[in-house]
C-alpha cells in the first residue's frame, strides 16, 4: 500500500513539472550594423537612423550619436544623455538582467553604460531620474548601477525592441513583479538651450548599433 502511495505521489509530481521542450523560445538576438550578434560587455555606438553617408564630395558627415552632457550651465553632475549631430557619439556597453548570457536579446531588461571616464562621482550607467516639471519630461541621466534587479534599481533598466527594420530603445522594466513603472519609448526632446536630450517620448526613435572597432 505504501509503495502504491509513493508511486502515485511521484506521478503527480512529474505531471506538474513543465515538459521538456515546452519552454518559451528565447527572444530574438539583437544584431549590429554588420549583421553580427550584439555582445554583452562590448563597446557599441548607438546610431540614430538615418545617418548621412559619406559620398566623397566635401567633408564626411558621420550622422549623429549619443553622448553625455552637463545637466545645465550651473549643474554639471550627474550627466545627462543627449544626441549630437556630426559625431558618432560615445560608446556604450549593454548588461542584460541575466549576467550569464553573452548576447543581447530584444525585449530583455538591460543596463546601458557609457564607456567614458568623467569628473563626476556618479557612474555612467544610464538611469531615468530627472523630471522637469516645466516641460513634463522625464530625462535619461547617469548614476545608475549594473545588476541587482528589483524595486530599488527599477529606474536603471531599459530594453531594446525591434522597430521596423531597425530597433528602438524603451523604458518598461519588468525586474519588479509588483511595480507599475512607466512604459514609453526612449527618444529625444529639444530643451530651451537647443540640446537634444534623451527622454521618454510617445514617438519611437529608430536606432542601430555600430561596433566601436
Amino acid at each position: 500500500m505504501k509503495f502504491i502511495f509513493l508511486s502515485v505521489a511521484l506521478f503527480f509530481a512529474l505531471c506538474t513539472q513543465p515538459l521538456l521542450g515546452t519552454a518559451e523560445p528565447s527572444a530574438e538576438q539583437v544584431v549590429d550594423t554588420e549583421g553580427k550578434k550584439v555582445r554583452t560587455g562590448t563597446d557599441y555606438y548607438i546610431r540614430p537612423v538615418p545617418t548621412t553617408p559619406c559620398d566623397g564630395r566635401g567633408p564626411c558627415v558621420v550622422g549623429s550619436g549619443f553622448i553625455l552632457i552637463a545637466r545645465s550651465s550651473n549643474e554639471t553632475c550627474p550627466l545627462n544623455v543627449a544626441v549630437v549631430e556630426g559625431f558618432h557619439g560615445q560608446a556604450v556597453t549593454f548588461s542584460p538582467v541575466n549576467p550569464k548570457t553573452g548576447v543581447v536579446r530584444v525585449s530583455t531588461d538591460l543596463n546601458i553604460k557609457t564607456s567614458l571616464e568623467t569628473i563626476c562621482n556618479e557612474s555612467t550607467v544610464w538611469k531615468l531620474d530627472d523630471f522637469d516639471a516645466s516641460s513634463g519630461q522625464w530625462f535619461v541621466t547617469t548614476g545608475g548601477v549594473v545588476g541587482n534587479p528589483g524595486k530599488d534599481t527599477i529606474s536603471n533598466w531599459f530594453k531594446i525592441e525591434k522597430y521596423e527594420d531597425d530597433y528602438k530603445l524603451v523604458f518598461c522594466p519588468t525586474v519588479c513583479e509588483f511595480c507599475k513603472p512607466l512604459c514609453r519609448n526612449v527618444g529625444v526632446f529639444k530643451d530651451s538651450n537647443g540640446n537634444q536630450r534623451v527622454a521618454l517620448t510617445d514617438e519611437p526613435y529608430k536606432v542601430r548599433f555600430q561596433p566601436s572597432a
